[in-house]
């Protein structure tokens, strides 16, 4: 032990500094991360469009909601002490599910993003949600008279990429085969 040491110290290091080196380092077996997938919140003007939008139109399946009080959103930088109501909307019900969090902050001055393109404003700028038919999420999307900004392009194979905006002008990015 006393060799160990006398190594150790002769390095630079000792048995106190190894140990909280050890310590500070990520365990290997512990991820960074609880889950794979991360949830997407979205200020909205009007939440009863946006519900529609995102639940009837584009087909997610709503999974609940919460409320937010005053007190928390204040004291968290969420809003100005304003209270809010938030919807949740998933794509599958599995527990690890991205959820897509709708919400209408009433009482704030929310103002709409350039959405004209995906380069018009920083931040983030679309949603991408890959399904399996893209010719009938369109047809779906006509059935509700919210087509696609274009036509869709074709990325390669069977693969194709549609643009579609929800009543506030976010995009949404459609990836699938044309069945």
């Amino acid at each position: 032990m006393v060799k160990e040491r006398t190594l150790l110290v002769a390095a630079g290091l000792s048995i106190a500094g190894l140990l909280v080196a050890g310590a500070a380092r990520p365990q290997a077996d512990k991820p960074t991360f609880a889950r794979t997938t991360i949830d997407l919140g979205v200020v909205v003007s009007d939440v009863a469009k946006a519900a529609h939008f995102y639940g009837n139109v584009l087909g997610f399946t709503e999974a609940g909601g919460f409320s937010v009080s005053g007190e928390m959103a204040g004291a968290c930088g969420l809003t100005d002490s304003l209270p809010f109501k938030v919807r949740v909307f998933v794509l599958d019900k599995e527990p690890t599910a991205t959820r897509l969090k709708i919400m209408e902050i009433p009482g704030s001055a929310s103002k709409r993003v350039d959405n004209t393109t995906i380069g018009s404003t920083l931040g983030f700028s679309y949603l991408t949600v890959r399904v399996s038919d893209l010719s009938g999420m369109l047809d779906r999307l006509k059935t509700h008279q919210a087509g696609p900004v274009k036509k869709p392009y074709q990325l390669g194979g069977n693969n194709y990429l549609a643009l579609v905006k929800d009543p506030d002008g976010n995009i949404i990015e459609l990836i699938g085969p044309m069945n």
